[in-house]
């Protein structure tokens, strides 16, 4: 029996090697990307490229990892949108961060025309992709994430945990990144906290990683907080659209979220002092591990790359 047919729309940092695990895993990929060039090295292992999201109309299941939720109902539901013709996919996956009341609204589009919505967001960075050490949440009818979740695990080395009907998934993404801010936030105070008291910053983390508190993510964090390595996985600016979300969503539901509420203005803080770079949209679109240059602004002192390597935990799968 054939493996189904799979449309992917977007080939970001996140986007391009979740794709490229489908195609390892053997699945018939057919790709949109709003760059071409960028789907071009994906078309040269097997996928099919096409020229507008409406050519993807016809795959059985429709997978999305985009930046925002107006991005994904443009390529739902604009002009060359795959729903802007007659057909329509069986099953629409959606692999990005958007708010919960954006996913709703989607989800009952989609069943207007027949489709069924799942939404899957992920959990991890494009190391984390290639690595297989990528996990996922998933939420919508039981019957459809039933018939995707061979894909999503395709995807998905660490597994996908499915939490029920509707947007439930949307919650755990956004708790999920409050969390993740608030962790990053204290990992640079105690970083910097320890360095002002004389500790390496490679000797202070080796301690914490090793430690009951450390976890994949500080240790996947160590080095570019050791060698001021702010290759972008993921922007200070998404991470303040994902505390807002958080923030609404407790606003919402009446919970009291103090940390979270801290956590947005000590964010807030990083956004004032890029106003102070000569390029402040450039530093902005650096990885947003750089907040610690921030903190240690207000401590008084200026970082300096230690200029000692330290293992990821990512590298082995890596270089498979």
């Amino acid at each position: 029996m054939s493996k189904p047919v799979i449309g992917w729309i977007g080939l970001g940092r996140m986007g391009y090697p979740m794709a490229e695990r489908l195609l390892n895993a053997g699945y018939d990929l057919r790709v949109w990307n709003r760059t071409r060039a960028k789907a071009e090295p994906l078309a040269a292992k097997g996928a099919t490229l096409v020229n507008t999201p409406r050519d993807l109309a016809d795959v059985d299941a429709l997978f999305t990892m985009v930046s925002t939720g107006k991005d994904l109902g443009q390529v739902y539901f604009g002009a060359e949108g795959v729903l802007s013709g007659d057909k329509t996919p069986g099953i629409f996956v959606d692999c990005s961060s958007i708010a919960v009341e954006q996913s709703a609204d989607f989800r009952g589009r989609l069943a207007a025309r027949g489709a069924e919505f799942v939404a899957s967001p992920v959990s991890g960075n494009g190391k984390c992709v290639r690595s297989g050490k990528l996990s996922a949440v998933a939420s919508g009818p039981r019957a459809a994430f039933d018939r995707v979740e061979p894909m999503i695990l395709a995807i998905a080395g660490r597994g996908v945990s499915y939490v029920g009907e509707g947007e439930l998934s949307r919650f755990c993404k956004i708790a999920h990144n409050v969390f993740l801010g608030v962790v990053t936030q204290n990992l640079a105070e105690i970083t910097v906290l320890a360095q002002k008291a004389g500790v390496p910053r490679a000797a202070f983390l080796d301690f914490m990683n090793n430690s009951v508190m450390g976890s994949v993510f500080t240790r996947y964090k160590t080095n570019a907080l050791i060698n001021l390595d702010w290759t972008t996985t993921f922007t200070a600016e998404l991470l303040r659209k994902d505390l807002d979300l958080g923030l609404s969503a407790a606003r919402t539901l009446g919970v009291p979220m103090p940390v979270t509420a801290s956590t947005r203005e000590a964010l807030q803080l990083h956004f004032g002092v890029a106003q102070t770079k000569p390029d402040a949209e450039a530093y902005l679109a650096q990885d947003f591990a750089a907040l610690i240059e921030t903190v240690a602004l207000g401590a008084g002192i200026t970082l300096e790359s230690e200029g000692i390597p330290y293992p990821t935990g990512l590298e082995l799968k890596a270089a498979e």
